[in-house]
């Protein structure tokens, strides 16, 4: 099985989910998003995975996204943009399986789904 986590080791919720995985015996690849940022085909690909809009993998409670983003209308390609631009905007954690599966680890729990 081969289990990646987008980590945020300053997140509770991805701390939580990165050790769910690890008690279920599973040592995932772990990618801190915000020391080695994300490009646009690799978020677009995460999008595709999770089956969302870019739009809804913005956290919408940074201070970037309410100084810069709050009530504007961007297009799917402007989104990824700004979160390649300000990786804090990406929703976290994010943990695919395989080339398959991809879910949001909120709440943690989210991710036995996948695994």
């Amino acid at each position: 099985m081969s289990v990646k986590i987008y980590h945020n080791p300053r997140c509770g919720k991805s701390r939580e989910t990165l050790q769910l995985i690890r008690d279920k015996g599973i040592d995932p690849a772990i990618h801190e998003y915000l020391k080695e940022p994300l490009t646009s085909s690799q978020l677009e690909e995460l999008i595709n995975l999770l089956g969302i809009e870019a739009k809804d993998l913005v956290r919408t409670t940074e201070a970037i996204y309410k100084e810069q983003f709050k009530g504007k209308d961007l297009s799917t390609a402007e989104w990824i943009e700004a979160m390649v631009a300000y990786p804090k905007l990406i929703q976290r954690p994010i943990v695919v399986n395989g080339n398959k599966a991809a879910i949001l680890g909120r709440p943690p729990e989210n991710v036995n789904e996948i695994l």
